[in-house]
């Protein structure tokens, strides 16, 4: 993790393909039930233990790793989706920008939206971001809802949560598990209770509801997707909790398959390669194509230089889910370090899908120049650093780029006019700016 240096605190953000499409699954009918576009909807996942979920610079959601840690099921989640669903549709946010300074909003739209250019600090798999310390106040200040808000937004949690077949239970019991913390003092509290009041009211209106819900004893959840949800909260555990909590949640007893996820994952963690070697090796006998294990056995030998090695698994993980960016990029990542022609040939295929689904991800922008590079594409060298560099917000640098690149190509081709776009981009930000 690298993360930005700034004098104010940081917050990584972590990408993670199974994570962000089991919540994108789960999520998908209360988003149709709320009338959102479910892909319009963007997902980011904040590397922090504390239990926290909002919404912010427009249809943005964004979960604290700790909060999926610690909801014990699908349906818990799925109440505080619905819940942030409701703000959303209700129009909270717009509401709520009304109410403070416009430079207050334009530090959290920094913060929602500067993900992206975080990317680029070095790691494919991980981002960090920076809020800075005097404008935190302000920011929790955004984030924070009214009582009639939360009230609003949980009626509305009702109605999405009835047209996917769900009881209100799940998010009672999110509900419930804020409510011990109401004596503790704010600087201890879980950011949500904070930001979201939680009121005697509330707790009781949604008893009421779970009483009357017709889905009371049942759940439209399936058995697969419960199983993917058990894997992905497995993930974070072992990722990113402490070791104590790893082994609390998945004793050595717990032969199944979350708590082997969970336990190959801690021993990556903890410098213990070959367990963990053993670990997802055992897991991939019971499943050969599973992208995931392929990825992760792919991700920890290139991360302690067995590139060769990590070249097969990441492969066979990008066969067996193509459309996954984060894994091909990956992929693309160990083509390059392995400083070979095929692979350069290879890495610059897979970078180029990577950017055909997500353009403005400087990271990729910067890896595809060094194959471009050894394969003697100056012009197009130059486009992807000012590409990199508008990523970035080095906007003199994107335009000196783009400059060059203009100067090489083929006046009206396709690179030429992205250049030239770069070009424009970057010179009317730097005038913004002045």
């Amino acid at each position: 993790m690298q993360p930005v240096l700034a004098q104010g605190r940081q917050l990584f953000f972590v990408r993670d393909t199974e994570i962000e499409d089991i919540i994108r699954d789960l999520a998908y009918p209360i988003f149709r039930a709320a009338r959102l576009d479910p892909e319009a909807i963007d997902v980011y996942l904040v590397q922090d233990r504390s239990l926290n979920a909002f919404v912010a610079g427009g249809q943005k959601l964004f979960f604290h790793t700790g909060l999926l840690a610690r909801v014990g099921s699908p349906e818990a989640l799925l109440g505080v989706i619905a819940h942030e669903s409701g703000h959303i549709a209700g129009g909270h946010l717009a509401q709520r920008k009304l109410a403070v300074e416009d430079a207050s909003t334009k530090s959290i739209l920094a913060y929602a939206v500067g993900i992206l250019g975080a990317i680029a600090s070095g790691r494919s798999d991980v981002a960090s971001a920076v809020i800075f310390g005097s404008q935190d106040l302000a920011i929790k200040g955004l984030l924070s809802y009214s009582r009639s808000h939360e009230q609003a937004a949980d009626q509305a949690a009702v109605q999405y949560l009835k047209s996917a077949g769900l009881s209100p239970a799940g998010l009672l019991s999110f509900m419930n598990q804020l409510k011990g913390q109401e004596v503790l003092l704010a600087t201890n509290q879980d950011p949500y209770l904070s930001t979201h009041p939680l009121t005697r009211e509330r707790i009781t209106f949604l008893e009421n509801q779970v009483e009357l819900s017709p889905y009371k004893n049942s759940s439209s959840v399936s058995a697969a997707d419960r199983a993917r949800f058990e894997r992905a909260r497995a993930k974070v555990i072992g990722f990113l909790e402490p070791t104590v909590m790893v082994a609390s949640t998945y004793p050595d007893s717990d032969q199944g398959e979350p708590a082997r996820y969970a336990r190959t994952l801690l021993a990556y963690r903890l410098g213990r390669l070959e367990d963990a070697i053993r670990g997802i090796d055992q897991l991939l006998a019971g499943a050969p194509n599973d992208p995931f294990y392929l990825e992760l056995k792919g991700q920890m030998l290139f991360e302690r230089g067995r590139v060769d090695e990590a070249l097969l698994p990441l492969e066979q993980a990008v066969a067996a889910l193509p459309n996954a960016s984060q894994i091909r990029q990956l992929l693309a990542r160990a083509q390059i370090e392995l400083n070979r022609p095929d692979l350069d040939h290879k890495a610059v295929e897979n970078l180029e899908q990577v950017l055909a689904s997500e353009p403005d991800n400087p990271f990729a922008w910067r890896l595809i120049a060094a194959p471009l590079s050894r394969m003697g594409e100056s012009a197009k060298v130059h486009l992807a650093l000012s590409e990199y560099w508008l990523g970035r917000g080095d906007n003199r640098r994107a335009g000196i780029e783009a400059r060059r690149a203009l100067d090489l190509l083929p006046a009206g081709s396709s690179d030429a006019q992205q250049a030239q776009d770069v070009y424009n981009e970057a010179e009317r930000r730097l005038r913004a700016s002045r």
